[in-house]
């Protein structure tokens, strides 16, 4: 863990509202829900019946009212979305473009035979009318289920097929890197034999004719004739928003399900804290709205707080590396909000192509979706940063809703450590514990754990109560089951050490992969790394590692491998030591940054690779392939 300490002050310190959100967290909550805006008042905070939680019982409220009515007579005019296509299109929507068009396509699904509790899957690239499609099923209490535009049709139709969705909202075409995908066509090959699917609403992107089926509306012809009036349901705190399934690489997928009145005081509450948003913000966040990240600091968080924000249709990296910068100048960003994988690919280049760029309209930055590595939070400190702006680095599940740990900016200052989470966020109780469910003493490797309800948790699993009850709750009785190992420093500080399942068993050692990955990436050459263990014989799985080299490292081959076995042996012990070090172009990822270990297993165990769909770059693959190939090849032949 990093001694480093970084106090960067915005001239916020709130110690009361600890204090108040220590003494009587359900009350605490009940205050912050007061800052939404409601039709009925609730009667009861909270109903708990372990493991099931009902937040502000009896009061009735609605997401779409309080993302946009509460605006229109103050912000109407002001930009909502900044949108900016991958090939350099951009439109900007204000608040009454987004009123006007959400109440317009909730009147087009109510004219589909959408009624309260039906459930709408969408399945859109990152273009506004996502969220559009969004807002108008919460203001008529429809449940959206948002799926990446970059699923394949056997994940698209697992996710349909489960929630019955009646109604899909899709497009023509998505564009990635440079290339058109065929949304349409998949949607197709998805919902053939899926009866109960009764309407497609297609958004035409391209002056392409378009063959449609029985099924088949167009979002053009459909929003032309529809009122611009209609009056938001007014829906019970509990009543469910959202499913959003988890994006496992094998199984059944689960379906997350939210409610509202709790999620919503959630993200009003965490994004105020953690980004101390200003009406002058110019707000960042890099995720697709097809992840939780996108729902919560992309949709619902940003727009509660009438924010102005950036939506970008594209990936960081295309066409170039400065894609992302160039942006942060144009438009003047200041707040940014982003995954530590996007951090080590930019890092990857260097100093030089950031620095070309003005990037002073920066003053906070955050990183979302992974534990960030000390090295590349220094990076993203003092190179993006210049020294000056606070890292919100942030703890969260798409089952927690919303921030569970962060430094809070528009809270409290306090000092950063380079890679910790810092704490949790008031009205939270949070700790390690060990495997009979002990909480530990300080600096001691545990699981994550949360003991008391919050309100951004999820309402249960879609049509699986006993799943829910099984999956989070089971293991540590009455404790919410992160998943997640972390240590608890002696000042209070969490440190998230990866998944509890991404442990390698070496000799009847248990080493986690996140460990092992940060001991690689400290050395000064090393851009990425991933780790993954392959069976054998005498101590059960040994350890391989897959490296990214920076475009500037001083170091190769043997002599950089040599280096490297020494940094880990140093760093974690000799028994951690990997068999075998794979220089690697690029890491084999999902569309969300996250590796997929499986891949790299299954090539290094020259075993069947099984389904690629979700990755972002196919030729990844090839390049691990190719890179054991070499490998292997040349040990032969030393033998030999």
């Amino acid at each position: 863990m990093s001694e480093d300490f970084y106090e960067i002050s915005l001239g916020n310190f709130d110690t009361e509202t600890r204090r108040r959100s220590n003494l009587d967290p359900v009350l605490f909550w009940d205050e912050q829900a007061k800052k939404l805006s409601w039709f009925n008042q609730w009667t009861k905070t909270l109903e708990w019946n372990s493991p099931f939680a009902k937040w502000f019982i009896g009061g009735k409220i609605n997401a779409s009212y309080n993302t946009l009515d509460v605006h229109q007579t103050t912000r109407a005019k002001k930009p909502a979305i900044l949108w900016e296509g991958e090939d350099g299109t951009n439109r900007t929507i204000t608040y009454a473009d987004l009123y006007r068009d959400v109440c317009k396509f909730a009147n087009v699904l109510k004219s589909l035979g959408v009624k309260k509790g039906d459930r709408v899957t969408i399945y859109l690239p990152m273009v506004p009318e996502l969220p559009v499609a969004m807002l108008a099923c919460a203001r008529i209490g429809a449940i959206h289920t948002v799926v990446f535009s970059g699923f394949s049709a056997t994940s698209l139709r697992d996710r349909i097929d489960d929630s019955k969705s009646k109604v899909i909202v899709t497009a023509d075409v998505g564009y990635r890197r440079g290339n058109s995908v065929n949304l349409k066509e998949i949607i197709d090959d998805a919902i053939n034999e899926l009866n109960f699917v009764e309407h497609v609403v297609v958004l035409k992107r391209t002056e392409v004719s378009l063959l449609l089926g029985t099924k088949d509306k167009l979002w053009h012809e459909l929003m032309r004739d529809s009122s611009e009036e209609c009056e938001p349901e007014q829906l019970e705190s509990t009543h469910p928003l959202f499913i959003l399934y988890t994006s496992g690489t094998t199984g059944k997928p689960k379906g997350v399900l939210h409610g509202t009145g709790g999620y919503l005081t959630h993200l009003n509450s965490t994004f105020q804290w953690a980004f101390d948003i200003k009406d002058s913000d110019i707000f960042f966040c890099t995720a697709d709205i097809g992840w939780v990240t996108g729902h919560s600091y992309v949709v619902y968080g940003p727009l509660l707080h009438g924010a102005t924000e950036i939506m970008y249709e594209g990936v960081p990296d295309y066409p170039s590396m400065s894609r992302i910068w160039d942006i942060i100048q144009r438009y003047g960003v200041t707040i940014f909000y982003t995954t530590p994988t996007a951090l080590r690919m930019f890092m990857k280049f260097g100093d030089s192509i950031p620095n070309s760029f003005k990037l002073s309209s920066l003053r906070l930055l955050g990183t979302v979706g992974e534990p960030i590595n000390p090295e590349v939070w220094r990076w993203y400190f003092k190179t993006i940063g210049k020294s000056k702006c606070p890292i919100v680095d942030t703890w969260w599940q798409t089952e927690t809703g919303g921030m569970m740990l962060s430094p809070l900016p528009g809270l409290e200052t306090i000092p950063l450590k380079p890679g910790s989470a810092t704490r949790p966020i008031p009205g939270t109780d949070i700790t390690v514990v060990d495997e009979q469910g002990n909480e530990l003493p300080s600096n001691t490797k545990g699981y994550l754990v949360i003991r008391k309800p919050w309100p951004g948790m999820l309402l249960t699993l879609w049509g699986d109560d006993e799943k829910y009850k099984n999956v989070y709750w089971s293991k540590f009785e009455n404790n919410y089951y992160s998943g997640d190992y972390a240590i608890k420093d002696s000042d209070g500080y969490f440190w998230l050490l990866g998944r509890a399942d991404d442990i390698l068993k070496v000799a009847g050692h248990r080493i986690g992969t996140a460990e092992l990955e940060n001991s690689l990436v400290s050395h000064g050459d090393i851009a990425e790394a991933a780790v993954c263990g392959i069976p054998d014989e005498i101590k059960g799985e040994v350890i391989v590692a897959f490296v990214v080299l920076k475009q500037n490292a001083k170091k190769i081959g043997s002599i950089l491998r040599t280096e490297l076995i020494e940094t880990i042996r140093n760093g974690i012990g000799p028994i951690a030591t990997p068999q075998q070090i794979y220089f690697v172009t690029k890491l084999p990822k999902t569309r969300s940054g996250k590796i997929m270990r499986r891949v790299l297993k299954a090539i290094a165990s020259n075993e069947k690779i099984g389904d690629v769909s979700t990755l972002e770059d196919g030729s990844a693959v090839k390049d691990v392939q190719d890179a054991f190939t070499e490998l292997e090849r040349t040990v032969r032949e030393n033998k030999s």
